[in-house]
């Protein structure tokens, strides 16, 4: 299943924010906490260059806070400090706003050492689409201020919002790699909606998801919501027997509502990845 999916206004915000990049201080990565691997863009580390990073993982309580510790314990022996949020409701965004404040002194010490008036940190916010970029500046501007919604390419350019004194933001739309070619890693962002449904069909997503939670020892969650659990059996078998025990032999319609539960945390708060061995 190698993902095509690539608007053009994706390909064009992409060109903008390269030359945009030059005038940004810190660069806000936020990653889905269902697949932080998976949403993590391959040329993160080109742009980002000697930028600070500020590495968001957003939809925390879309994971248990057991994996949520995994998780931090993970990142934090890679070296890097992940800032858990859940921008819908507002959780975990001052440490974010703090931590990009932190680096808005440290520019301006520097300013200061040549000469230089001391201005607001430019920050730009970067991912995947639908990872929850604009709900998050939403919140650290504590207004609705640019559009957001549970789909992928809701923001289709780039504009600049101030925070405050302190803070400049950049709003860019989500960014993709032009192809995808690991299936798993394909399959995961169609699960979790960070890239457009066109790109794929429902029925062969929702039974990918049912192997994930398989892989993952989930199964059972699915027993607890359709009161049917898969048994030594496929996510494709799962599927049409699913389909047959309560939906009427409707495949296309058990796959919507399979998707549309795991999307709004109905069977849980399910990851689809966890940390490396």
């Amino acid at each position: 299943m190698a993902i095509q999916w690539y608007p053009g206004h994706i390909a064009k915000a992409e060109r903008n924010l390269q030359e945009q990049l030059k005038r940004v201080d810190v660069v806000l990565e936020v990653r889905d906490a269902r697949i932080p691997l998976t949403t993590h863009h391959p040329q993160v580390p080109q742009w980002v260059g000697s930028k600070a990073k500020v590495l968001v993982i957003n939809r925390m309580d879309m994971i248990s806070l057991e994996v949520k510790q995994q998780w931090e314990d993970w990142f934090m022996e890679q070296g890097e400090t992940p800032y858990f949020t859940n921008s819908q409701k507002g959780q975990g965004v001052a440490e974010v706003a703090k931590a990009a404040r932190k680096v808005g002194v440290e520019v301006n010490q520097k300013r200061r050492s040549r000469g230089m008036l001391p201005r607001p940190v430019r920050a730009v916010v970067m991912g995947f689409p639908n990872v929850g970029k604009s709900a998050l500046i939403n919140r650290l501007l504590k207004r609705k201020v640019v559009d957001s919604a549970r789909r992928a390419g809701v923001t289709r350019s780039l504009r600049w919002v101030r925070i405050s004194d302190q803070i400049e933001l950049l709003d860019a739309p989500g960014v993709i790699p032009a192809r995808i070619n690991n299936e798993e890693k394909a399959l995961k962002l169609a699960v979790c909606e960070d890239i457009g449904e066109a790109s794929y069909e429902n029925q062969e997503v929702a039974a990918a998801l049912v192997e994930f939670l398989l892989d993952l020892g989930l199964e059972s969650k699915l027993g607890d919501r359709y009161n049917f659990t898969p048994d030594n059996i496929t996510g494709e078998v799962y599927l049409h027997q699913l389909a047959s025990h309560s939906y009427q032999d409707d495949i296309e319609r058990t796959a919507r509502h399979l998707l549309n539960d795991f999307r709004k945390g109905l069977l849980g708060a399910l990851p689809l990845e966890l940390p490396p061995n």
